[in-house]
């Protein structure tokens, strides 16, 4: 059923879609039942087309046939789904301009950019216009809105939440996300997503990322000792561990070259039919996705397992690992587009770490950086999602 309250008159944000507009009502009772929420326009509502954040998308894709799994879980708990939100274009670029519809407001730090590609979410749930909102992240695009825009953010393990009716970017790492405010309602919308309503494990170790804290900026990494602190005051002291001896950047640089090749598969014959037309950043990195061989990806892919086979024993034993979730505050908005894409690759290989291995992660709001939001990530072994849950509204609670 549409719904009369149109979120389109009260978005003083830029943060909802104009050409894909869509608003539906919930189920009349379930666990979300009387709160409002904004989907990423990359996922389909039946009856209507998706603008992937490129008009150009927009006009040559039919109306959808479905409504994507994530939202019908919503919509069926009771969530009145509100309108689609904003994405960067095809969703790669952690940024959150797009040229064609504009850059969402941080609410939050309005002299700096949201964050994407679930631009629109989380500037939408950090300025109030709804209690949470459905993103996506493959390499990123919820944790970084999240760090940026100060909210709580999630990207799931990989295959927890299904994925059906949602546009694919690079499948190996695609995984759904949300953001919040409330860590209560939060949890909430977790529950419903992972369709998991069982007692949560318990964290057993707290470790913390030495090398991934080193690796953001030094201000970043000292604003977030208090935030540390509040979770060793739950957790126990934590035990200081090393991810990687060849360095993060190592692992980015596999991170990108997987990406960049599954992107290229998976839309290689929309973009090279058609030659839209891309902002600023996005258009080179499909020039460049389109150069990685199949032999790279290979090579990079067989160095991925030893990255999923190290993390995997780290977490084994319900541990919870502390990393930076980017390693600084928002930048400026009109930053130069170069001076974004070296900040996006050091922002990378932090973010790459829950990627490569499929490891649930969540951004948490507990610091600040020279006035502006900054968050601090919780990463635990794939499967314990609702653990981070829990652990994230106990950290609130008390």
């Amino acid at each position: 059923m549409i719904v009369a309250d149109d979120i389109l008159h009260r978005d003083t944000l830029g943060a909802f879609c104009c050409h894909t507009h869509v608003a539906v009502d919930g189920a009349a009772e379930g666990p979300l039942c009387g709160t409002t929420f904004g989907v990423k326009d990359l996922y389909h509502i039946a009856g209507h087309r998706t603008g992937f954040g490129n008009p150009t998308w927009l006009e040559t894709h039919p109306v959808a046939d479905q409504t994507a799994a994530a939202v019908q879980r919503l919509l069926d708990a009771g969530g009145r789904m509100v309108g689609k939100t904003q994405t960067d274009e095809l969703a790669y670029s952690l940024n959150g301009e797009n040229r064609h519809y504009g850059t969402p407001l941080n609410p939050n730090a309005p002299a700096r950019i949201p964050g994407g590609s679930s631009s629109g979410s989380a500037s939408a749930v950090a300025g109030g216009l709804v209690d949470f909102a459905l993103g996506s992240d493959t390499g990123g695009s919820v944790r970084v809105p999240a760090s940026y825009c100060g909210v709580l953010g999630m990207r799931v393990s990989h295959g927890a939440v299904p994925l059906g009716g949602a546009i694919p970017f690079a499948p190996s790492f695609d995984t759904v996300g949300w953001f919040a405010r409330d860590a209560a309602l939060f949890e909430r919308v977790g529950r419903v997503l992972l369709a998991d309503g069982a007692p949560a494990r318990s964290p057993k170790r707290f470790l913390i990322a030495a090398d991934a804290f080193r690796h953001a900026d030094a201000a970043a990494a000292s604003a977030l000792s208090a935030a540390v602190a509040r979770v060793r005051a739950l957790l126990g002291s934590p035990e200081p561990t090393h991810l990687c001896d060849a360095g993060l950047d190592a692992w980015m640089n596999d991170f990108r070259v997987i990406q960049a090749f599954e992107i290229w598969a998976t839309h290689r014959d929309w973009v090279s039919g058609l030659h839209p037309d891309f902002g600023a950043g996005i258009g080179e990195r499909f020039a460049w996705a389109s150069t990685i061989t199949a032999a790279a990806a290979t090579a990079a892919t067989a160095r991925r397992m030893q990255i999923r086979r190290r993390m995997d024993e780290l977490l084994a034993d319900d541990a919870v690992l502390a990393v930076p979730t980017t390693v600084g505050a928002a930048p400026l908005r009109g930053t130069p587009t170069k001076d974004l894409e070296v900040w996006r690759n050091r922002c990378l290989g932090l973010l790459c770490i829950a990627g490569h291995a499929g490891l649930p992660q969540i951004s948490l709001p507990l610091a600040s950086l020279g006035g502006c939001p900054l968050g601090l990530s919780l990463i635990a072994a794939r499967g314990n999602d609702t653990l981070l849950l829990e652990l994230a509204r106990r950290l609130y609670a008390s």
